[in-house]
């Protein structure tokens, strides 16, 4: 699959996703939003792409849904068709999720709305010291609860402070992002590709099938008890066992040599 309206290649088990229009933040437009999920859909199946990374062009990683592309031409749609829209960015999300690769967001600027959403759906963040995070939805007279927000971001920031982001729609620096956990790490600008390409070709290089059942158990146990999470997990782990990554791992410890993956 390649889409139009994004930068799409592959290399070395890496995929790699550039937003391309950066005169607007790399802001979303109906196209973009579909051929993402898309995409990640398409990605889940994909032998060759073992992580996938997104990152934007110029000084934005995305700056949320396009004012007058898709804000301005919701007034002129029915009901069914703003549902129709609304879900379709939920798709997003949820492709970003389903997919058992992992996903790493290169963040070089602005990450506001759904920016900070595709954000918040990836796997690993780095952002350059200059990058602006906010769930702005309230400020533009719709609900924080956008994009599976209410679901994920209490989980990665904690209850109180995604309450405080999603109902005021402040924006707020790295520097406060890497503080709640919103981030991994803080990377200067010079430095963001390489950090991003040296932990997407350790990811690589990695057990793909682990990797998968790892991402798949961290989405299962979202909604688990204890005892769901322990049998999912021995379920999981027996599969991994029976991998043949398994084997090749401890070939390799004994042979004092890096292991080979299938």
């Amino acid at each position: 699959m390649t889409p139009k309206s994004c930068q799409w290649s592959v290399a070395g088990g890496v995929g790699r996703v550039v937003f391309q229009r950066p005169a607007t933040l790399n802001s979303l437009t109906f196209e973009v939003y579909g051929e993402l999920r898309d995409l990640f859909r398409h990605v889940a199946g994909q032998r060759d792409v073992h992580v996938v990374t997104v990152t934007g062009t110029g000084k934005g990683f995305c700056s949320g849904g396009d004012r007058e592309e898709i804000i301005s031409q919701l007034f002129g749609r029915d009901a069914e068709d703003v549902y129709g829209f609304a879900r379709m960015t939920c798709d997003l999300v949820e492709a970003m999720r389903a997919c058992p690769k992992p996903v790493i967001a290169a963040i070089n600027g602005a990450c506001v709305g759904a920016g900070a959403i595709i954000a918040m759906a990836s796997d690993f963040r780095y952002a350059v010291p200059e990058a602006k995070f906010g769930f702005v939805f309230t400020k533009v007279g719709i609900s924080g609860a956008d994009m599976g927000a209410t679901f994920l971001l209490p989980r990665i920031v904690g209850w109180t402070k995604a309450t405080e982001l999603l109902m005021t729609g402040d924006v707020f620096p790295a520097d406060e992002a890497l503080r709640i956990g919103f981030l991994n790490a803080i990377v200067p600008a010079a430095e963001l590709e390489k950090k991003t390409s040296e932990v997407a070709e350790k990811l690589a290089a990695g057990p793909v099938f682990g990797l998968a059942m790892t991402k798949t158990l961290l989405n299962k146990q979202l909604g688990a008890s204890l005892s769901q999470a322990l049998e999912a997990e021995a379920q999981a782990q027996a599969l991994c066992m029976l991998h043949p990554d398994f084997k090749a791992a401890y070939e390799a410890v004994k042979a004092k040599k890096e292991p080979r993956y299938r």
